[in-house]
């Protein structure tokens, strides 16, 4: 087994973004994207708000038009009197050299600009106005995404490597050389950035695909043969159950090999679905890895035969429910709440045992058992639960618990200073 310790992390240049540190030593950050026009002020405020109470730690917004430029400030304004103080990104294509000379205030309230090298320009126009873009980075400080994309790659370089690979007689495949494109193209612009003047610890890559083999392999080359800071994620990733498979499919092999700084789960929302989906699903793939703990985890088994009806499925929901309802008060009265492992098992078959290796556990009784739940605390039986009130007993004992390891562990932290 590896263990989260023997994980080197791929060595990058710390970003600052905002109040944000991406790369370096820092913890991997979530990332999100508004679906709004972002014209639309009071839409895209919302939104901002609810992406960042769901635990977003930076957030996109497109910047497409002349009234998306001039709302951009009045966004930042309005979440800034909220108290929501999250970077945003203003994510650029075709005119973004011209917004962002068009309106300074746009470009001053924005913490982050993405620019797609793809996409900037034609001809000979694209160095122009890749430059202008970075030259106004540099004016105001900021840092810059360059974020090249498998559906708007620079079809100049693709046609130079297919050619490069007709005479060489070396027959690589399509895919090959286009992962190869769009290797050096975000290595290439990052280069072009760097001669316009901007520093290395101001720029971040990030190269979306949407298959999960050809995100591995171009994520891994861009590792080798660089060290800016990496942002992950598959393009198009899909609906549902599709687009959160394939993402972490993708990013848990690139996490596990320590590459990987950012990270974004671009899901489709379904109509009515909430656009926060995509935040929670990253910090699951965190939390599953142990490389990131959001809140505390519970650990329940999937049932069979043996299990009692739906009992055990009503308290596991009823404790996540609990859990999911008092985390905003507890993270900030007990510190490292968010660790906590919690087991709800079915039967006695592996339901003491599980519990005993969580922090706290309850196990139910199963199909035919006696009708009691022994609770083990730090693997040892601490209670015995009967009668029609064990869920809520169960909360009560959680809560105890919670107040008595975490209330003392944030009292040592505050008599320390930290």
């Amino acid at each position: 087994m590896v263990a989260l310790q023997d994980i080197q992390r791929h060595k990058t240049k710390p970003v600052k973004v905002g109040q944000v540190t991406i790369g370096g030593n820092a913890p991997i950050i979530i990332q999100s994207m508004t679906n709004t026009d972002t014209e639309d002020i009071i839409s895209t405020v919302n939104q901002v708000k609810e992406l960042y109470n769901a635990g977003s730690e930076i957030i996109r917004i497109t910047v497409n038009t002349d009234d998306a430029a001039k709302a951009v400030p009045h966004i930042q304004e309005l979440l800034l009197k909220d108290g929501v103080n999250v970077p945003l990104v203003g994510c650029f294509h075709y005119n973004g050299h011209k917004l962002l000379i068009d309106y300074p205030d746009c470009a001053k309230a924005l913490a982050k600009y993405r620019i797609n090298p793809g996409n900037v320009g034609f001809g000979s126009k694209r160095d122009d106005q890749f430059s202008m873009m970075i030259e106004t980075a540099l004016k105001y400080d900021k840092p810059v995404r360059i974020g090249v994309n498998w559906g708007s790659l620079d079809q100049k370089m693709l046609a130079k490597l297919m050619d490069e690979n007709k005479q060489s007689g070396s027959l690589q495949s399509a895919d090959e050389i286009m992962r190869e494109a769009l290797v050096q193209s975000a290595i290439n612009s990052a280069t072009q950035a760097e001669d316009i003047g901007l520093a290395k610890n101001k720029i971040i890559l990030s190269a979306k695909v949407s298959r999960v083999q050809d995100l591995i392999v171009v994520y891994r080359a861009l590792a080798e043969r660089s060290n800016y800071a990496l942002h992950l994620g598959l393009t198009e990733a899909g609906m549902g159950r599709k687009g959160i498979t394939a993402s972490t499919a993708a990013m848990s092999v690139l996490l596990q090999d320590g590459i990987g700084d950012t990270i974004r789960v671009s899901l489709t929302p379904r109509l009515g679905e909430s656009r926060t989906e995509e935040v929670m699903v990253c910090q699951d793939l965190l939390q599953s890895m142990g490389m990131r703990f959001f809140a505390p985890q519970i650990s329940a088994c999937p049932g069979c035969g043996r299990t009692t009806s739906t009992y055990f499925q009503e308290l596991a929901g009823d404790i996540e429910d609990y859990i999911r309802q008092n985390m905003p008060e507890w993270k900030t009265l007990y510190s490292g709440v968010e660790s906590l492992n919690i087991a709800v098992m079915g039967c006695i078959v592996n339901g003491p045992g599980e519990s005993k290796h969580a922090d706290i556990g309850i196990s139910l009784p199963g199909s035919g058992e006696a009708p009691i739940a022994p609770v083990f605390i730090d693997g040892k039986k601490a209670h015995t639960l009967r009668g029609e009130t064990i869920s809520k007993d169960f909360q009560a004992i959680l809560l105890d618990y919670i107040v008595q390891r975490f209330g003392r562990e944030t009292l040592e932290i505050h008599s320390k200073g930290y």
